[in-house]
This record gives structure tokens, sequence and C-alpha cells, in this order.
């Protein structure tokens, strides 16, 4: 049996990654589990986060959720959703302003194909700063399809 991956694509801008996947089931069961941020430590390939502190039970646009996180230490962040159609795309940002997406596509025979973003190419120069400082570049990509390996292991069991 073959391992299951994601794969990784070439990003358009510097401070880009993203990953797509495709996953058996309906986009409506997958977006549930990513309109859910208490779901979210569930799929998270990179570790980073250790639990939802607060936010509603179903994101919406606008909707603000707060996450404790480590990344060598542990720290609090908020995240407004600012991208919200049913079944096909969610997007959200914090204080830095860099996004994380998931676009949702459905191909046919019960699959859909999922695509995870990381956009930080066009944010504030302190931001820009922190991603070189941390290296977040180095390791997104392959969280991000650890990520969606993860989110396909679940919405497939």
């Amino acid at each position: 049996m073959s391992k299951v991956r994601a794969e990784i694509l070439s990003p358009e801008f510097p401070n880009m990654a993203a990953a797509r996947i495709t996953i058996n089931a309906p986009a409506s069961a997958i977006f549930e589990l990513l309109a859910n941020p208490r779901s979210h430590q569930l799929f998270d390939g990179s570790g980073t986060i250790q639990a939802n502190i607060e936010g509603p039970e179903r994101l919406y646009l606008g909707a603000t959720f707060t996450m404790k996180m480590k990344i060598r230490i542990g720290y609090k962040i908020k995240n407004t959703v600012t991208e919200f159609e049913e079944s096909k795309r969610i997007t959200w940002r914090h204080l830095m302003r860099w996004t994380w997406s998931y676009q949702l596509v459905e191909i046919g025979n019960g699959q859909t194909e999922v695509t995870e973003t990381f956009d930080a190419h066009s944010v504030p120069a302190f931001s820009t700063w922190w991603i070189a400082r941390t290296g977040a570049m180095k390791y997104n990509p392959t969280n991000i399809a650890k990520s969606l390996v993860r989110l396909k292991a679940m919405c497939e069991a």
C-alpha cells in the first residue's frame, strides 16, 4: 500500500505555500470540519495548535476565534474569517496579516479537491521579518501537506 501524500504546489509569490489533495468525501462534509475551529487542532500537521480558546461553534464571515499556539514558546492568536463561501472557500487571518485559506472543488464521484494556501506575500514589513526570523517558509509547505493528509484521513474514516 502506498503512503498518502498531498501535492505541494509551486508558489505564485515569495512567502506563499500551498498543497492540494483529493478527498473521498463531499465538500460539505469537509467544510464542516474547516468551519469548526475546535477541529483545527485535530488535522494540524505542524503541531503548533494547542487548543481552541474561544470562538463560535461554526465560523462565518467576520467571525473571530482565538487559538492557543506553540512555536518554541506558547502564545495566543486571534483570527478573523475574511472569506467564507459555504462548502467552497474559507480564509482567516490574524494580527500579522497573513492568511490561511482552504478551497474546495467537487470533482465528481463523491470526491473533492482541497487546496490549502498560506499567503504572506503582501504583508507589512514586520510580518515579513517575522516569517524570515522563524524560518516559517522552510516548514510551511510540508506542514500544509501533512495537514491535508490528516484532514483526508478524518474525512474518509
